[in-house]
C-alpha cells in the first residue's frame, strides 16, 4: 500500500510539476519577455488589423509576394507540418505543382533556379518570411502587375530584409511587411 501511496503521489507531484506549473511559467515569461509575441505581434494599419508579424498569411494576387506554402492552410490553431518524406509521391506532387505555377508566373524562372522555400511549407505552417533570394526571383511579376520599376522594388527588398535571430547574415524578409510597404507605394 505504501509503494502505491508514493506511485501516486509522484505521479500527481510530476503532473503538477510539468503539467501545469512548467507551462504556465513559460507563458508568464513569454509574457513578460515579449508581451505581444503570444499573440503573433499584430499589425494595425489604423484601427484594422492587417496581420501578424509572426503568423504567415497566404497572398494569392500577382501584385503581392507570395509567402511560403502552408501544410495547415495557415491556421493558427494546428501548426505543423505535412508529416510527409522527401520521397513520398504525395508530396513530390506537391512540390511539382508548387514549381509549375512559379514557371507559370514567373516566365524565364528556370527550375533550377526556384528558392526551396518557394516550394515547401514550413514546419509550423505559418513561417511569415521568405528568403531575399525568393522575393528577388518574384520582383519581374510584381513590377510587370504593379507598374513599378524593378529596381525600386529591389531597393524596397532590401529595406526590409532582416537578419536571423542571433544576427548571422540579413537574408530574409518578413512578406506581410513588403507586401504592406508595396501597398504604401500606391501602384
Amino acid at each position: 500500500m505504501k509503494t502505491l501511496r508514493t506511485i501516486f503521489g509522484l505521479s500527481f507531484l510530476t503532473l503538477l510539476l510539468f503539467g501545469i506549473g512548467y507551462p504556465l511559467a513559460m507563458v508568464g515569461l513569454g509574457t513578460v519577455l515579449a508581451p505581444d509575441g503570444a499573440q503573433g505581434n499584430p499589425i494595425y494599419k489604423g484601427k484594422k488589423l492587417v496581420g501578424f508579424e509572426n503568423i504567415g498569411q497566404q497572398f494569392h494576387s500577382n501584385r503581392y509576394f507570395w509567402g511560403r506554402s502552408s501544410a495547415v492552410d495557415y491556421d493558427a490553431s494546428s501548426t505543423g507540418g505535412s508529416n510527409y518524406g522527401p520521397a513520398n509521391p504525395e508530396y513530390l506532387e506537391l512540390v511539382k505543382n508548387r514549381i509549375d505555377t512559379l514557371v507559370k508566373y514567373h516566365p524565364g524562372l528556370a527550375k533550377k533556379d526556384i528558392p526551396v522555400d518557394l516550394v515547401t511549407a514550413s514546419g509550423s505552417g505559418l513561417d511569415p518570411h521568405i528568403s531575399k533570394k525568393a522575393a528577388l526571383v518574384q520582383v519581374n511579376r510584381v513590377a510587370v502587375v504593379r507598374g513599378i520599376s524593378e529596381n525600386k522594388l529591389r531597393e524596397l527588398i532590401e529595406s526590409h530584409t532582416e537578419s536571423s535571430f542571433l544576427g548571422g547574415p540579413a537574408n530574409y524578409v518578413n512578406v506581410l511587411k513588403l507586401n504592406m510597404a508595396l501597398d504604401e507605394l500606391g501602384n
